[in-house]
């Protein structure tokens, strides 16, 4: 395995990753917001590769605003980790994790933080297995005008 930064060159496999997490996102947006990371001095993009196929992913920035249950501002903030299904169980995504750990560190940070839905079972445990305390629960709501 091989784990790359986010550059020019392998954005479109990204993009192939991003879209299989969310199936529902804007290919536009979030091609831009990859864009955006390229070279960025507040957010990275690590990408794991296996035999030439990508298979995982993690993005982290720094927060400077509130984040539920922080204490130290700046933060880390972890915006999303995925690894492909066939890939899921053999510890890719928390070598990812403690990567994103690590550059957290050098960027002078003193915490990271994350979130997933409520019903994401899966995450909540993976979080917590990687050391993840959970702070705070939430629910939202919206109604047409």
């Amino acid at each position: 395995m091989e784990i790359e930064i986010l550059s020019t060159d392998n954005l479109s496999p990204l993009m192939e990753l991003v879209l299989e997490l969310w199936e529902d996102c804007s290919f536009d947006e979030e091609l831009e917001t990859y864009q955006n990371i390229i070279g960025s001095e507040t957010a990275i993009c690590y990408l794991v590769q296996d035999q030439g196929i990508y298979i995982a992913f993690i993005h982290v920035s720094i927060r400077h605003d509130y984040v539920e249950g922080s204490t130290a501002l700046p933060i880390a903030y972890v915006e999303a980790v995925f690894v492909k299904p066939n890939y899921q169980k053999r510890g890719i995504a928390k070598m990812l994790m403690n990567i994103a750990e690590e550059w957290a560190k050098t960027m002078g940070l003193r915490q990271i933080a994350s979130d997933t839905d409520l019903s994401n079972t899966a995450s909540i445990e993976f979080h917590k297995s990687v050391g993840f305390v959970e702070v705070e629960r939430i629910v939202c709501f919206i109604k047409e005008l």
